[in-house]
């Protein structure tokens, strides 16, 4: 069996783990990431074996971190999950290293840090669907999840203000996290697609923070 017959195997699998997950984490995230993933390769050069298997397990741990409510690194649950799937379907052994590699470093924790261009990749396509018009969808979409507020621009301080709390809106992840996103891209296409996509960010809170107050 090929390389491409064994991707689409792989992607029915992950498909299915991702069957019950919350919607700002589940298939469809996967999916934009994996779009991501060959939209930056269009100006790299990438393996895209590597990049195509690697986006598609990149979250396959995912669930284990939200059991755990974040004891665990889905990064690394992830890297071991899909080195028994990638074995299973008989990939040579210095691929299975390149994509767990790409998998283990894509959340740049603990100063686990992507060094292979296929893992660059992977960590800025992660990225890149955290910001611009479907970052803010997600934030909200999360936010709702936990319960929190539509808007609390006017919060005295707004990083004093807690995650999973009535406090932890689309804005407040904008201005702690989201914000700096574009700063901390690795590859030079990455870098341009997030300049776009938080400006638009900037634009949609300027005007969301002009409606809130009755400006416009």
């Amino acid at each position: 069996m090929n390389d491409n017959k064994k991707i689409v195997l792989i992607r029915r699998e992950v498909k299915k783990i991702f069957e019950n997950a919350s919607g700002s984490h589940d298939w469809e995230h996967t999916k934009r990431v994996y779009n991501n993933c060959l939209l930056i390769n269009k100006k790299e050069n990438a393996n895209i074996v590597v990049l195509k298997l690697s986006a598609l397990l990149h979250d396959i741990g995912r669930e284990e971190q939200e059991k755990s409510r974040g004891k665990l690194c889905h990064a690394e649950i992830g890297a071991k999950l899909a080195l028994i799937i990638l074995k299973k379907h008989g990939f040579d052994d210095n691929i299975i290293k390149e994509i767990i590699h790409c998998i283990r470093t894509h959340r740049f924790w603990k100063k686990n840090l992507p060094k292979s261009l296929e893992a660059k990749i992977l960590y800025d396509a992660d990225k890149l669907d955290a910001i611009g018009a479907i970052g803010i969808a997600r934030a909200m979409h999360f936010a709702g999840e936990h319960g929190a507020k539509i808007h609390n621009h006017k919060h005295k301080n707004i990083y004093e203000t807690n995650p999973l709390s009535k406090d932890d809106t689309a804005y407040r992840e904008f201005k702690i996290k989201l914000c700096k996103v574009k700063e901390k891209m690795l590859t030079i296409e990455g870098k341009k697609i997030a300049e776009h996509r938080h400006k638009f960010m900037e634009a949609f809170f300027e005007e969301l923070n002009k409606e809130a107050e009755g400006k416009i």
